[in-house]
């Protein structure tokens, strides 16, 4: 008799046993790229965001999909039920992706503890613990193309699957970016993963019904012996050297590219969308005839070489052509669109077409033509593990060979010489090494004298010469180093000279009167206001080192210490003015090492800590911004201890400026908030009462060479110092109302859109409305009238500059001629007006 149930599921079971098995593994694409984009960033939170630490734990990823495309597709050709072996691998990821994601923030500090004891083998613990997840994500395809493989041939099934997994990846890598974290955090980002994985762990329950019948008549358990023939193997060494070779280039391209994009985390989104498109399509493409040619090596060898010719042709003819036509097609989008996010993503888009689309067809392409070489239709399971496993593997030795060995060698162009000749040298010994038509040896060999022409006439600081044509100026200092380019360029603005540091392309701030302002007063004001007496001070980020040479000045410091990520930067900041000469002095201790993992490693506290890390919305910086790190921070603090954070305005809207302010408040009881220049303000927080008092003030403004540094940049007095003061923890509550603060799980603000125009013009004036009175102990009537009066000065030149943004510039010079009648000598006023 039937089970009453029967009928009512006969409908459902029909519609599984419909699913497409390329619709499984897209979406198991789409998880596996959004785990990935998540790991990462818990990753920096893990280990600190220095290259060798996130390169050697995040290749544990790539390692265990080798691993498990081996193990697994081996072990597939042997299961009587693989649609349903598939539907558990995807169960398994959907728990151990979820369970990673959640378990890996709460390891931070003990991870730190155990550096500490062993040292970087501590690193092989995150390793193993991506390692795992991504075992099962290794098995993905070959267990499922074992299931399904049929008379059309394995390179076509085999291009069709890469086609559909990379496809998937894209959509993962632009959804966790441009929708999901920003919506629903990193945790609600991985349930959505974790959802998927179990929707293709439910549609192969259908694909069970269809096929496992036919695959199990289809394929029977391969012979040991079946893939060990000297041309398989030749193969699958060729193909994993051609993995190396694709991820070399992927780290270039991901340096080479960002002056013309952004370091914004959309930017790196779009490029990688656009590298996966063009594998996918490459595939898809050549998967069609892969099965049908008859000459498998010559077409394996010449798309191999191409990839590399295209890669170096790429960037050698990088110029100021593609910033206009850039521009050109922002204006096209943004207008159609009527969305700024969308015109910058398709100004991204355009820089990564042109440099990456063409190399990555080829590498697609050449996915179903080592498949035609490698896989036998007897072993489909064990051939695609071992062709995605090997891949997979050279892949890891190739991005770490480029990113920590041949960059810092060689520079990126000698780099991507280097990489575009193997290449050429690797389709050669594909075409020659095996039967091949002549036509294909000889197109390859005519490749080798355009490379290596290429490499020649190509300089090797082209893209320092691309920065200076696009940024205006003298090149002082650069350097392609690990973990980032840096570079100094001495420029003008009107008749002030200057020089500006350019990290990736993007600039970090410089020695500019302006910089040096704010920069000091971000180390003096904190020290000068402590209500104890600080003896020992922390700086996160060197950068041009103003901030950190401003300690220098403060005599009573015993303990000065700076946190730099890139050794490149502590090259550059030698050649900064007003930074007297801060790395080269032996008070100061420059420890090259991600700030948040200095603080987690060590049981050090300090009086002073104080921050200037890049701005909020650049990619992989929101974490030192967070209600988390300030925890973190203010447990690194001595009694009465005091956080510094720079808040710069221009960088984000008043939305993103209030969560900002909500992170910090929550964490500190007390809390001011002073403005240090136009552009920039200065949130002071403790988890005891700062008094502001006059008497102490005045002596520390005294002590040293304090009152000469900040007389420099236009504050000669205290009274000039304290009418910086713009509000204390209540103004800085109200004014975050009720904004969501920026967490760990939470980091939006990395995914902020673009500004709108004018947002400068409409959040400054909310940030002054906020003025509240000076708390001032000890005070008399005649300091108290020259507080106001340089206030009122300062909020006037403000004021100036809020009319020229906004257009109205007879008002801004009559505001201007105010501000100059009655301080003439003011240095900062002076150099803004351009005397």
């Amino acid at each position: 008799m039937a089970h009453p149930d029967a009928g009512a599921t006969r409908p459902s079971r029909r519609l599984l046993a419909k699913v497409p098995p390329s619709l499984l593994i897209c979406t198991s694409g789409v998880a596996a790229l959004i785990y990935q984009v998540l790991w990462i960033k818990q990753i920096s939170l893990l280990v600190g965001v220095d290259v060798y630490a996130v390169s050697l734990t995040l290749s544990g990823f790539f390692a265990g999909l080798a691993c498990g495309a081996a193990w697994l597709g081996r072990k597939a050709d042997g299961l009587a039920r693989p649609a349903r072996a598939y539907a558990l691998i995807e169960s398994g990821i959907a728990v151990g992706g979820l369970g990673l994601t959640v378990i890996l923030p709460m390891l931070a500090m003990p991870f730190a503890r155990i550096e500490d004891a062993i040292g970087p083998a501590a690193w092989s613990l995150p390793f193993l613990a991506i390692a795992l997840p991504a075992f099962l994500m290794g098995g993905t395809v070959p267990v499922l193309m074992r299931a399904c493989a049929d008379a059309r041939g394995v390179a076509h099934q085999g291009g069709r699957f890469y086609a559909a997994n990379t496809l998937g990846a894209i959509v993962g890598t632009l959804i966790a970016s441009f929708l999901l974290i920003p919506a629903l955090g990193v945790r609600g980002t991985a349930c959505v993963a974790a959802g998927l994985n179990i929707l293709a762990a439910i549609g192969a329950f259908g694909l069970r019904m269809r096929t496992e019948h036919l695959a199990a008549a289809r394929h029977a358990p391969a012979p040991e012996t079946a893939l060990t023939e000297p041309g398989a193997r030749r193969a699958l060494t060729l193909y994993a050297i051609a993995g190396g070779l694709a991820l070399g280039y992927e780290v270039i391209w991901s340096q080479a590219l960002v002056q013309f994009m952004s370091t914004r985390a959309y930017a790196f989104s779009v490029m990688l969308a656009v590298f996966l498109t063009g594998l996918a399509v490459g595939s898809g493409l050549y998967a069609r005839r892969a099965d049908r040619t008859h000459d498998a090596w010559g077409v394996f060898g010449v798309l191999i070489a191409l990839a590399g010719l295209l890669a170096l042709l790429g960037v050698a003819w990088l110029g100021d052509w593609l910033a206009v036509f850039q521009t050109a097609a922002e204006v096209e989008v943004r207008t159609a669109t009527g969305s700024v996010l969308a015109g910058m993503s398709a100004r991204f888009f355009l820089a990564a077409l042109v440099v990456v689309f063409l190399p990555a067809l080829a590498l697609g392409a050449a996915f179903p033509a080592a498949v035609r070489l490698c896989v036998q239709t007897g072993a489909i399971g064990r051939g695609m593990g071992r062709v995605l496993a090997w891949n997979t593997l050279g892949g890891i030795a190739g991005s770490l060979l480029c990113g920590l060995v041949l960059l810092p060698l060689l520079g990126l162009v000698r780099s991507l010489s280097l990489l575009a000749g193997l290449a050429v040298v690797l389709g050669l010994v594909a075409a020659y090494g095996q039967p091949a038509v002549r036509a294909k040896r000889i197109a390859i060999a005519l490749m080798a004298p355009v490379v290596a022409v290429l490499a020649v006439i190509t300089p090797r600081d082209h893209l320092a010469q691309l920065l200076v044509d696009a940024r205006g100026g003298e090149l002082v200092f650069y350097e392609e180093s690990r973990g980032g380019t840096v570079a100094v360029l001495g420029q003008n603005k009107g008749q002030n000279a200057l020089r500006r540091l350019y990290i990736q392309g993007v600039s970090n701030s410089g020695d500019a009167m302006t910089s040096q302002r704010y920069m000091r007063l971000q180390a003096l004001l904190p020290l000068i206001i402590h209500p104890g007496e600080p003896r020992s001070a922390m700086v996160i980020g060197l950068g041009t080192g103003i901030t950190a040479g401003a300690l220098l000045a403060y005599p009573s410091l015993e303990k000065r210490v700076v946190a730099e990520l890139l050794p490149a930067v502590k090259a550059a900041a030698a050649g900064f003015h007003g930074n007297y000469q801060v790395t080269r002095d032996p008070r100061m201790d420059i420890r090259l090492r991600d700030g948040r993992r200095t603080l987690l490693a060590s049981d050090e506290h300090y009086d002073l800590i104080t921050l200037e890390p890049p701005p909020p919305s650049a990619s992989g910086v929101v974490n030192l911004y967070s209600r988390d790190f300030y925890r973190l921070a203010a447990s690194r603090l001595n009694p009465q201890g005091i956080v510094a954070q720079w808040l710069p305005l221009p960088t984000q809207n008043d939305e993103d400026s209030r969560a900002l302010v909500k992170s910090f408040v929550e964490a500190f009881p007390h809390a001011s908030l002073w403005t240090t220049e136009l552009h920039e303000t200065l949130m002071i927080g403790s988890l005891t009462p700062i008094t502001l008092d006059a008497e102490r003030i005045a002596q520390r403004f005294e002590r040293g060479e304090v009152s000469v540094a900040l007389g420099e940049v236009g504050i000669d007095t205290p009274a000039a110092l304290l009418a910086n003061w713009i509000t204390d923890r209540d103004g800085l509550a109200r004014y975050a109302g009720d904004a969501a603060p920026v967490t760990d799980d939470d980091p939006r603000i990395e995914y902020a859109g673009w500004l709108r125009d004018g947002e400068f013009a409409r959040v400054l004036p909310k940030i002054f409305a906020l003025q509240s009175p000076l708390p001032l102990t000890h005070s008399t009537p005649k300091l108290d009238a020259e507080i106001a009066r340089r206030r009122d000065l300062l909020l006037s030149f403000y004021e100036a500059g809020l009319y020229a943004y906004q257009g109205d510039h007879e008002t801004a010079r009559r505001a201007l001629a105010y501000v100059m009648e009655r301080e003439p000598d003011n240095a900062y006023f002076r150099w803004m007006v351009g005397q």
